[in-house]
């Protein structure tokens, strides 16, 4: 099993406007190869987004724009299964390629939010950011970082294959799918639970959308 796991992070509100990219790539459930790079967006900061990742102008002063760091990781998408948290991260990269004349990666998506959404019956409707779920599993991360997102995001993924028993490529087709689909029942395992009224209990259970 491998994917791709990928954030990024823009200076202000365009998707074009691209400042951090965070790649991990997963292979047997284990992080392969990390990466990790500042960009020059040729555009603004504003300061919205300069409080929420805190990185600006000075930052990326000196960095490589988009399409010099983009010859750096295409290797990493051909041909690959890339995971994003939301289509946020797909919208960037699709976009910005599209605006600097690059050839789109040949590549296959999956949106490991649809995932959530489908995987867990608390997420169906609401609070499946990768910050909340990230929480709900325990997951400690320095959340708008791209590096570290792309890592959560690929093991909430991960997460997920484990808990319902759902192979990757079949999670392919199931996020296409209503969330309410009864095809795919949800088998999910409770190991050691530390809080609650299954306190050291483990138990598999099947839940109803």
């Amino acid at each position: 099993m491998r994917f791709v796991a990928l954030d990024l992070e823009t200076a202000n509100s365009r998707f074009t406007s691209i400042c951090q990219i965070g790649i991990s790539v997963f292979e047997d459930n284990r992080e392969r190869e990390a990466v990790s790079l500042l960009v020059d967006p040729d555009d603004y900061f504003d300061s919205i987004n300069v409080s929420i990742h805190g990185i600006d102008e000075n930052t990326v002063r000196g960095k490589p724009r988009f399409e010099q760091a983009y010859r750096q990781i295409e290797h990493l998408f051909m041909d690959s299964l890339i995971v994003s948290h939301t289509p946020f991260d797909r919208s960037c990269l699709l976009q910005t390629c599209k605006a600097k004349g690059i050839a789109l990666p040949k590549c296959t998506w999956l949106d490991s939010a649809k995932v959530v959404r489908r995987a867990y019956p608390q997420f169906a409707k609401s609070g499946y950011g990768l910050a909340n779920v990230a929480k709900e599993f325990g997951m400690d991360f320095n959340h708008h970082d791209a590096l570290e997102d792309a890592r959560v995001a690929g093991a909430i993924l991960i997460q997920a294959i484990a808990d319902t028993g759902i192979k990757l490529e079949d999670w392919m087709t199931r996020v296409e799918q209503p969330i309410s689909d009864d095809k795919y029942p949800q088998r999910v395992k409770l190991e050691g639970k530390t809080e609650g009224p299954l306190v050291g209990e483990v138990c598999v259970c099947l839940l109803e959308r």
